[in-house]
C-alpha cells in the first residue's frame, strides 16, 4: 500500500562493480577533458556547459539504450534524463574539483580547437 517511488537502474551510481558501470564511471571523470579538447579558448563558461551537458547526454542515452537492447525492454526516457544530469553534476564536480588549473586540463585546451584570433596576451599579436 505505501510505494515510494523507485530510482532508476542506474549501474555507475548505485556501483555495480563490473566492467560496464567502472567503465560508465571512467567516461563521466573523461568528460570536461573532452569539453576542453573540443572547444575554444575563447568560449564562454555556458558555451562550454552546453557542450559538456550534450556529451553528458550521449553518453546516458548510449548507456540506457545500449542496457534496454541487452535486457531486451523499452527504451526509458525519464531514467534517462535523470542520469543525463547525474553525469553532467558529477562531470562539473570533477572539472572543478580534480581538472581545473592542472596541466593536463591547459594541455588539452591549448591543442584542442584554435581561436581565429590572437589573445592579447600572445606577443606574436
Amino acid at each position: 500500500m505505501n510505494e515510494y517511488p523507485t530510482l532508476p537502474e542506474l549501474p555507475v551510481y548505485g556501483f555495480a562493480p563490473d566492467l560496464g558501470g567502472l567503465l560508465g564511471l571512467v567516461i563521466t571523470f573523461l568528460l570536461p577533458l573532452a569539453v576542453a579538447f573540443m572547444t575554444k579558448h575563447s568560449w564562454s563558461a555556458g558555451k562550454k556547459g552546453t557542450v559538456l551537458l550534450l556529451l553528458a547526454a550521449i553518453k546516458s542515452i548510449f548507456e540506457a539504450w545500449l542496457m534496454a537492447t541487452n535486457k531486451g525492454v523499452a527504451f526509458d526516457f525519464v531514467p534517462t534524463v535523470y542520469t543525463t544530469v547525474v553525469n553532467f553534476l558529477i562531470a562539473v564536480a570533477v572539472h572543478f574539483g580534480l581538472y581545473r588549473g592542472t596541466s593536463l586540463q591547459r594541455g588539452l585546451a591549448t591543442s584542442g580547437v584554435k581561436d581565429e584570433t590572437p589573445h592579447r596576451s600572445d606577443p606574436a599579436a
